[in-house]
């Protein structure tokens, strides 16, 4: 029994790593929307995992799949990706849902979303 606690003692992170429990990062910057039920709302964060939107949560149930529409703003194009996805947590006035597993046209729109961004992002410190 001690000597399973040393053990996990030693498994203790070095300064260098970040213990998270997500498997993707999150996305707060880009200009993104999503369509549910033919009714847009806002996107506070995305991932590849899901998405978070901020609305009226009394109108969703916890393990309730929804057909999510991702629209979004890109330089030169709206770029929309359509997804199955479920409800895994509600809050007050926001919304969590986990993607279905993406297929690969999916993951490419979504690698599509952050090359344009970083892009973007280049075009603009070369103009300073």
């Amino acid at each position: 029994m001690l000597g399973n606690f040393f053990t996990t003692l030693k498994k203790q992170p070095d300064n260098d790593q970040i213990i998270t429990r997500r498997r993707y990062s999150r996305r707060e910057c880009d200009r993104v929307v999503s369509v549910i039920d033919g009714k847009t709302y806002p996107v506070e964060n995305w991932s590849l995992g899901g998405l978070q939107i901020a609305g009226d949560e009394r109108l969703f149930g916890i393990d309730q799949n929804m057909d999510i529409t991702v629209k979004f703003k890109l330089r030169n194009d709206i770029l929309n990706v359509s997804q199955k996805a479920h409800v895994v947590r509600k809050a007050r006035n926001k919304i969590s849902f986990e993607f279905a597993p993406l297929n690969q046209r999916v993951r490419q729109n979504f690698q599509q979303v952050v090359d344009d961004y970083v892009a973007q992002k280049f075009a603009d410190s070369q103009m300073a």
